[in-house]
């Protein structure tokens, strides 16, 4: 079900069209990309049947993902991108047809940037278990029915092997470099474990070694936020209004651990939102106001299903499993290492990136992750690219 709404009614629109603080609409069942909508673009990858860790089966596995650059004969210049838990393979560009949002690091990849395309063959897909072109809970299965609660569950392992499935396709044997952040770290870890001869250079910014218990016990908020909506009609709910109050709640609790406790004090204090007083009237805090309007907006471009699917498998990483611990499993990995992290990360706390520089083999680095000094908590890797820039290229133009 797509948006019904008299667009009279929204009153002040932001850069995506619509102002989401607005509550007289009829949001869609889901925001996921669906076969028939504007492609942008993306570019489609079918890589037959897929089998998950717990034996779940997704009978035509399809990887969306988007390209940028060239590929040299040698195919030696390929440098593969993970995106974070909510991305998608949008990494570069203006937002436009089939793409709602702009390049999520457009900032560092493009021509003459820290990720050179002039240079480099960059490749960015959508995650197994997403919902913007790969296959995931909005996707449909052979019998012409949406998956919905019905999708396997996957772990970052397996969001791994088909990414590896989708450079099969490409023709890519070896990467230049694999990067990736927050969940996207997660992965190129997890590449760097199952796949060692798949790369040449490793990047992981702002993420852990495994999922901590204070992170898996506020992804099961995020969780029981969307399964309470009573729209969420367990899953089952692509033929009806669809539960965008509980996904537009779990991503308002998401954004209090992206930010930092001190750039909600700096940026907003006890400020109105009106010249009504929260304490005497109906006013309403600032801070209320930016929640609700990240919230409600996110509901037009993702999908309650694949939010649980990627939480659980965001709870499923931890690269010691089955390989004797996190210490043993990281001393395996030789290749050049950029380990990266941000002291206002109170997600992903940079100690956690410390371990890993000290547990890998070739930090660029030494003991210590790089330090991204930013007041912007979690989402410092993403906004303070000029601090990232020269890291990334240091690690980029590394001769092996």
């Amino acid at each position: 079900m797509r948006w019904e709404h008299d667009p009279s009614a929204w009153g002040e629109v932001d850069h995506l069209g619509a102002d989401p603080r607005a509550t007289v609409f009829r949001p869609p069942a889901t925001g996921a990309w669906q076969d028939g909508d504007i492609v942008g673009c993306r570019r489609f990858a079918p890589v037959g049947s897929f089998t998950t860790e717990h034996g779940g089966v997704i009978p035509n596995l399809r990887v969306a993902y988007e390209t940028f650059g060239t590929l040299d004969e040698s195919r030696g210049n390929a440098v593969l991108v993970f995106h974070a838990f909510t991305g998608d393979s949008h990494i570069a560009g203006p937002a436009g047809n089939g793409h709602l949002t702009p390049g999520w690091w457009d900032a560092l990849v493009g021509p003459s940037k820290a990720i050179d395309t002039d240079r480099f063959f960059v490749v960015c897909s959508n995650l197994l278990g997403g919902c913007q072109g790969t296959s995931g809970p909005a996707s449909y299965d052979t019998n012409g029915h949406q998956f919905g609660p019905r999708f396997p569950r996957v772990s970052v392992r397996d969001q791994v092997r088909a990414q590896l499935l989708l450079a099969d396709e490409l023709g890519i044997d070896r990467f230049h470099t694999v990067i990736g952040g927050s969940m996207g770290g997660m992965l190129a870890l997890e590449w760097a474990l199952l796949a060692p001869e798949r790369l040449e250079r490793l990047a992981v910014l702002a993420a852990p070694p495994e999922t901590d218990a204070r992170t898996i016990a506020e992804n099961t908020l995020q969780a029981d936020a969307i399964r309470l909506d009573p729209e969420f009609r367990g899953g089952d709910y692509y033929d009806s209004v669809g539960p965008w109050r509980g996904l537009a709640l779990a991503r308002r609790l998401a954004m209090i651990n992206y930010r930092a406790a001190d750039e909600f004090g700096n940026r907003f204090g006890r400020s109105w939102q009106s010249e009504r007083s929260p304490v005497t009237s109906d006013g309403r805090y600032a801070v209320e106001s930016y929640l609700d309007f990240h919230g409600n907006r996110f509901t037009r471009r993702f999908d309650a299903n694949s939010y649980l699917t990627l939480l659980e498998a965001m709870n499923s990483h931890d690269v010691g499993r089955d390989r004797g611990g996190v210490e043993a499993a990281l001393a395996t990995i030789a290749c050049p290492t950029l380990v990266a992290g941000v002291p206002s990360d109170t997600l992903f706390p940079i100690e956690t990136q410390h371990r890993i520089a000290r547990g890998i083999q070739h930090s660029i680095t030494g003991d210590e992750a790089f330090v991204i000094e930013s007041p912007c908590g979690h989402d410092g890797f993403l906004v303070e690219d000029a601090i990232l820039r020269p890291k990334l290229a240091e690690l980029l133009a590394l001769e092996i």
